[in-house]
């Protein structure tokens, strides 16, 4: 029986049947025949690359797979023939229906091309182990046992491969529809929170609204905006941002009933959507749930250290509405007046409030530029040494000039610099030019200090350390002149960051001042803790003075306070004489108010200095004389009584 020489790539029968002879019985012959192949493992290959280069391209990486089967499909079959028995060839060609498999699962070459090549391999070994039979003159029935032992190996491996292709196969169809799953998640839901995201938030409401139109049942928007979430994020970092962001989601996610919809538009911004019998008990208790939730203080970090308090601003809105995009918008425009009352409340949405929502992102946009186009400007308010009534010191106020608005409140501006963030750039600018100011008025042989109010954005991080000594460096300011006013409340925010920063200023050699004390929630423990040099007793304690005896006694504890702890006294919004007398027999140490000066432009603040150093004495002409230029507008001339003529909001600073 002769055999016949290839010419294709197909998967005829090209062998005979099995013999009755066991490879272990073929002898000798048979064992040389294989060291024979062993040793033409070279010419396997490069014949078999040779007769499948016609095949469908594949890559080089590809390419050099099937060559390496190739290599090891030949020796495990020679070692086979060379008598070293089936269990060590199939053990040696594992490697081969493996790699095949993984190829045509993972579509790097088609099934059809891998099963193409392993009968052109099959063809082309017939051909060397009858070339090599020749050379060796061994038996027919020997080369027959041969190419039994090849078509063996190549059913076999075809078998193997075939059922490696299918487990490859299943493995990658299920890795497919595990991923679909998890887009198909992903296109509907938040995943940082796993809560639905705007895309199904709005599906659910426009399906409750359907309900709602054929129910004639209220459906409630309440927009939830996490007050101050970007200062947490820039101290503590995202990484705490987003697990805070992911224990708020829980903690909402546990008062909401399963009939309403909680998710999470993006941000520091979540809502719920409820219906039915949340809405019966009014949507405003249901805020008030969700703001009771956030109360107990949240430990994030990697040890769970970090404990970090958060307030949400919540807009309302229900009742007719005829698209979800209109409820929504409503709601949240509720929630930006929740926040422009003062952050951790709620507020319902009114008509007209849209009208204020836009005259309030006007504002914030003509803000932004404001910086660029050098529409701000400072003003100063003397201090007096109530000691000897003599001007020590001025404290650099923050002022606007619209070119259309014309000069805007500070009331008015500076908490949108707060909630944007533009406190910190603006903030710095207010150093630069109050120091430059100060530096110039003292080498003019004024020899006064300037205050300037830092706000708690700026105190959040390092960069206020850094701003302090560029205005220093650049203005050439005595670090001493420099006050740094902080707010009571807030520096109670952080206590340990908040004291290490201000011993950072207070090594630049510049004074640190708490301001509007007696407001906030510090104790005897917690000053004895900051670098303070002066304590500023809020004008809420001097207007009471007038009123009451009690006033008279918690002035002087103040001033006995600041004295026992070797602090400079000063107190804010003198304006009648009488307080002013009370104070001096306390022996408050300074003063500023009304009484002495409104706030005033730099021109003016200098002729100020100028006449009452001349003079050597109060002069009430003089303070008078200055009324046309005083930057602050006098008050209404229907107000006859000398106390309510002061303007409240005329002391009011950068915070």
């Amino acid at each position: 029986m002769s055999i016949q020489q290839p010419n294709t790539g197909s998967n005829e029968l090209r062998v005979p049947l099995p013999p009755a002879l066991s490879a272990e019985e073929a002898g000798e012959d048979l064992g040389r025949l294989g060291e024979a192949l062993k040793a033409r493992v070279g010419d396997v290959l490069a014949e078999t690359v040779a007769r499948t280069a016609s095949g469908e391209e594949i890559d080089g990486v590809v390419q050099e797979s099937f060559e390496r089967i190739c290599n090891s499909s030949t020796i495990a079959v020679a070692r086979w023939i060379a008598g070293e028995g089936m269990a060590v060839a199939i053990e040696a060609g594992r490697e081969t229906w493996e790699i095949f498999a993984e190829l045509a699962a993972h579509r790097a070459a088609s099934l059809n091309e891998v099963t193409r090549r392993c009968y052109w391999w099959r063809n082309v070994m017939a051909e060397i182990l009858q070339d090599s039979a020749t050379q060796l003159g061994v038996s027919r029935d020997t080369l027959y046992e041969a190419l039994n032992i090849l078509q063996l190996s190549l059913e076999f491996s075809v078998l193997r491969m075939c059922e490696c292709y299918e487990a490859e196969r299943r493995l990658t169809d299920e890795e497919l529809a595990r991923r679909e799953e998890e887009l198909s998640f992903l296109a509907t839901h938040d995943p940082l929170t796993g809560l639905p995201n705007r895309t199904l938030i709005l599906d659910r409401v426009e399906q409750m609204l359907v309900r709602s139109h054929r129910s004639q049942t209220p459906v409630g928007a309440l927009f939830i905006d996490l007050d101050n979430f970007k200062s947490i994020n820039d101290t503590l970092g995202h990484a705490v941002g987003d697990e805070l962001l992911q224990a708020v989601a829980a903690r909402l996610d546990g008062v909401v009933r399963a009939t309403d919809a909680l998710g999470r538009l993006g941000g520091d911004e979540f809502v719920v959507i409820s219906e039915d019998l949340s809405l019966a008990m009014g949507p405003e208790l249901v805020a008030e749930r969700l703001l009771d939730a956030l109360k107990p203080p949240f430990k994030l970090g990697k040890d769970k250290q970090s404990r970090v308090s958060v307030t949400a601003s919540i807009g309302i809105a229900s009742g007719e509405h005829t698209s979800a995009e209109e409820l929504l918008r409503d709601a949240d425009i509720a929630m930006y007046r929740a926040k422009w009352d003062g952050k951790n409340r709620h507020v319902v949405f009114e008509t007209g409030m849209q009208g204020l929502v836009q005259s309030r992102m006007e504002l914030e946009m003509d803000l932004r530029e404001a910086l660029e186009k050098k529409e701000f400007f400072l003003a100063y308010q003397p201090t007096i040494d109530l000691s000897d009534m003599s001007p020590n010191g001025v404290e650099a106020l923050i002022r606007w000039e619209h070119p259309t608005r014309g000069v805007v409140q500070p009331d008015d501006f500076i908490p949108l610099l707060e909630e944007t963030g533009l406190i910190c750039e603006i903030g710095k600018w207010v150093l630069e030019e109050a120091c430059a100011q100060g530096a110039a008025w003292r080498r003019s042989g004024y020899p006064i200090g300037i205050a300037v109010n830092v706000s708690g954005r700026q105190l959040d991080t390092d960069q206020l350390v850094i701003d302090v000594a560029e205005a220093l460096s650049n203005s050439g300011l005595d670090p001493e002149a420099l006050t740094i006013e902080i707010t009571e409340t807030t520096l109670m925010r952080n206590i340990e960051e908040t004291a290490s920063r201000l011993a950072q200023v207070k090594d630049l050699g510049v004074r640190i001042a708490i301001d509007d004390f007696g407001t906030g929630y510090s104790s005897l423990a917690h000053l004895q803790r900051f670098p303070v040099d002066a304590l500023k007793i809020d004008r809420s304690f001097i207007m009471g003075l007038k009123h009451n005896q009690e006033g008279e006694t918690l002035i002087h504890t103040l001033v006995q306070l600041g004295k026992s702890l070797s602090i400079e006294t000063f107190a804010e919004g003198i304006e009648q004489q009488q307080e002013l007398s009370l104070l001096r027999g306390e022996d408050c140490d300074s003063g500023q108010g009304f009484l002495f000066a409104r706030p005033l432009d730099a021109a003016a603040t200098e002729a100020f200095l100028h006449d009452w150093l001349a003079n050597h004495a109060p002069a009430p002409a003089i303070v008078e004389s200055l009324a046309a230029t005083a930057v602050e507008p006098p008050a209404p001339a229907a107000v006859e009584s000398p106390t309510t003529a002061v303007e409240p909001s005329a002391a009011t600073v950068v915070k």
